[in-house]
């Protein structure tokens, strides 16, 4: 945790945000990652999905099964899916989604707009109703059930 949270302070000093996240795997830190939103313009650069990134290059596999995260601060929605996505077993943090409020980072509004019926969400979601589009989707994936390079995620 030690190690996140010191990550977190010099994303801080490199004019990036106050995030710091270390993947453990058998003892050993396997990746590492800090907010890097601002300083790349990139709004999915969070900490937790730097480390995910860097984790799974370095042990050269896209799933962090028995892998263990430790993040300076509890994470966001996108951060959280990316996890599970990840395979990875275990979330330590030290700050709350309520510490990270009061500094202007407040993901209240997100987890209540993943509730919400499409229709009701303040961005439009919505499903193309042309019928070949759907079937030119629905084509792909088909494609992908039959490919050759097919792997399960």
């Amino acid at each position: 945790m030690t190690a996140a949270i010191e990550l977190a302070q010099t994303s801080i000093e490199h004019c990036g945000g106050p995030f710091g996240v270390v993947i453990v795997k058998d003892g050993q830190i396997i990746g590492w990652g800090s907010n890097q939103v601002t300083r790349h313009n990139d709004p999915t650069a969070h900490a937790e999905i730097e480390a995910i990134r860097n984790a799974c290059q370095n042990i050269t596999r896209y799933a962090l099964s028995s892998c263990t995260l430790y993040a300076s601060s509890q994470p966001c929605p996108m951060c959280l899916s990316a996890i599970y996505w990840a395979r990875i077993d275990k979330v330590y943090y030290a700050n709350t989604y309520e510490d990270a409020s009061k500094i202007g980072f407040d993901d209240a509004f997100i987890f209540r707009e993943l509730w919400l019926p499409d229709e009701q969400k303040s961005i439009t979601l919505a499903r193309i109703k042309d019928p070949d589009v759907q079937e030119k989707a629905l084509k792909v994936f088909q494609s992908w059930e039959q490919s050759e390079f097919k792997k399960p995620y």
